[in-house]
């Protein structure tokens, strides 16, 4: 692999500030394995590792990837070591806020950009299918080398100024996260009353499982990136009020009872947004929903079979239905998704089957077509 040069001609060293991260791992096996690029880090998680202002005079291109709270006082930390020695290099950061980052690599001399992807590390080699923020602050001499990497990165990448992405950023994430964490706390509190999660869940609505599934992911993940992103984006708060004041007008409307209050639920809450949205965008946001629900139902079916497939082999899906087809048996459904290790799979949902689901699954296997991830039957 020939890793793509510099402004000098020479492939760059690469440094990452928060290596041992999530994103500074994959950051570290993107650029190792896609572009061919030697990498550095630091880390307080790597005790042997060297400091962020160590690191900053060994390398061309340094990435911040570490935690909101830290970043600028990290960034000024290495302006103040490198003394002048970063004018030439390359910094880029990669935090859910642009304009405190931003503004502090600022204050270097190097050419500066501004990254956010807007997902969490994917399980795959690139960023293909997610979108990437760039903020491009002051980048001269690295342009060409840039645009190769967010060409390599296969993302959707989007240019914005930093203030307007923080702004996008305090909607797009910030009020999400909060909307999720406030129904966390309102299910905890409430949810016994119901006869507990088990009985909800029997009772779900597409609407209910969905929200399920933002929340859980949020819960799940590590608390303090949704912490700093509630704290660290001053523009977060502005919307809260204004999200409090909508929850406030909409729970005195239901007090009240009265045929204002639920003239005012009609109006404010559902005609003027309807209108705000518009016709057309509603309808395809109806229809994704209705996908959804159809895309749930598959998942929930009790009779499937669950196989992976190498991506390197063409027509090994072809071969696959091969059997289905040999062995009488008729699909239901087919989705491919992503086990939580990254292996590529597809999910087949099965009607009634003329033959057992154990012989299937030998059939699959025995084919040397992919591995059975998981086989179940209890329709």
């Amino acid at each position: 692999m020939n890793a793509l040069p510099g402004p000098d001609g020479k492939p760059p060293l690469v440094g990452i500030v928060g290596h041992a991260g999530a994103y500074g791992r994959w950051l570290a096996r993107f650029l190792e394995r896609r572009m061919g690029l030697q990498v550095r880090g630091s880390d307080i998680a790597d005790p042997g590792s060297p400091t962020p202002a160590e690191l900053a005079r060994q390398v061309d291109v340094l990435v911040f990837s570490v935690p909101i709270r830290r970043t600028v006082a990290v960034i000024e930390s290495c302006i103040a070591h490198a003394d002048g020695g970063e004018a030439g290099a390359l910094w880029l950061d990669l935090t859910s806020i642009k304009q405190a980052p931003v503004a502090a690599m600022l204050g270097s001399r190097a050419d500066v950009a501004g990254l956010h992807p807007m997902a969490a590390p994917p399980k795959i080699g690139t960023l293909e299918g997610r979108t990437l923020a760039v903020c491009r602050a002051r980048v001269a001499r690295w342009a060409p080398w840039l645009d190769a990497l967010l060409a390599a990165l296969r993302a959707d990448c989007v240019e914005i100024a930093p203030a307007a992405h923080d702004r996008a950023m305090a909607l797009v994430q910030g009020l999400v996260h909060a909307s999720h964490l406030a129904q966390a706390d309102v299910l905890r509190r409430c949810a016994a009353e119901a006869g507990g999660m088990p009985a909800l869940h029997a009772l779900r609505t597409v609407g209910h499982e969905l929200d399920l599934t933002v929340t859980g992911r949020i819960l799940a993940g590590n608390p303090a990136i949704y912490e700093d992103i509630q704290f660290g984006n001053p523009d977060v708060l502005p919307v809260l009020e204004r999200l409090a004041d909508a929850t406030a007008a909409l729970r005195d409307a239901v007090a009240r009872g009265d045929e204002a209050a639920r003239t005012t639920l009609r109006q404010r809450f559902l005609a003027e947004p309807a209108a705000w949205f518009g016709a057309d965008a509603l309808a395809a946001r109806s229809h994704g929903f209705e996908r959804m629900g159809y895309l749930q139902a598959d998942l929930d079916a009790a009779r499937f079979l669950s196989v992976y497939l190498p991506e390197d082999r063409p027509g090994s899906l072809r071969a696959l239905l091969a059997v289905f087809e040999r062995l009488g048996v008729n699909l239901a459904s087919i989705h491919s998704s992503r086990t939580p290790e990254g292996e590529l799979h597809f999910r087949i949902g099965l009607d009634r089957l003329p033959v057992s689901l154990a012989l299937l699954r030998a059939e699959v296997e025995d084919a040397g077509i992919g591995r059975v991830l998981e086989a179940r039957d209890d329709a």
